[in-house]
């Protein structure tokens, strides 16, 4: 079993979880509330914005140039792919780009990005990617298995959504942080290894928060 095996398995009843809450399965059967989508959108828009941070950081953190020059794209595909998606569907959903850059992230939305930045810009390459493959993984894994219910991928709100989760495209850089993690992780002691899965817990446990925050569209209530 490798490293990031173990960290599967360990988080697994979490992502469960995660793809079992109303919101994701909502955009599964298409019965999710467009209201409840757009929130969403606002704030995952923002959260991306930190997100990629996190690559440049480990373009920052790389040991060679390969390392770095995949961080350097990952980055660049984030800022012009994912969240391209983003900004088109805000446009579909009347939310103009002003106003989408103008979003206030939300006590999750700011608590969960200014976890995985500080933690990057404090801890080594091994603790960032920690940091942000749950999310990156998880949402392969759910985009792979709306994919697979009928009508999903071609649902007309949703279904751009799912098929860019479940494209292949978008695995590989799960794979890629993946196969990092597990040479990163070699010689570590079990002490360091638990840094590494305590991270990792935290930010999959955040990312069940961050459907929670969607559907019940918690923003300030001060």
């Amino acid at each position: 079993m490798t490293f990031t095996d173990y960290l599967y398995e360990t988080a697994k009843p979490i992502w469960e979880k995660g793809y079992q809450h109303p919101f994701v399965q909502g955009i599964g059967d298409g019965t999710l509330e467009p209201e409840r989508f757009s929130f969403f959108m606002r704030q995952d828009y923002v959260y991306l914005i930190e997100y990629a941070r996190l690559f440049a950081l480990g373009s920052l953190k790389a040991p060679d140039l390969s390392t770095m020059s995949t961080f350097a794209k990952l980055l660049d595909a984030t800022l012009n792919m994912e969240m391209e998606l983003h900004r088109q569907y805000a446009e579909r959903l009347g939310i103009s780009r002003e106003e989408l850059e103008a979003t206030e992230p939300a006590p999750t939305t700011l608590a969960y990005s200014s976890y995985m930045l500080n933690l990057s810009q404090r801890g080594s390459l091994a603790e960032l990617i920690a940091a942000l493959l749950p999310c990156a993984w998880s949402y392969g894994e759910i985009g792979e298995r709306l994919a697979q219910i009928p009508g999903a991928s071609d649902h007309p709100l949703y279904g751009e959504w799912v098929r860019m989760y479940a494209s292949e495209d978008f695995k590989e850089l799960a794979t890629w942080l993946i196969d990092l993690l597990n040479e990163l992780a070699e010689g570590k002691s079990e002490a360091e290894k638990k840094q590494l899965e305590t991270i990792f817990i935290h930010t999959s446990k955040f990312e069940y928060l961050f459907w929670d925050m969607a559907w019940e569209q918690a923003g300030w209530t001060i």
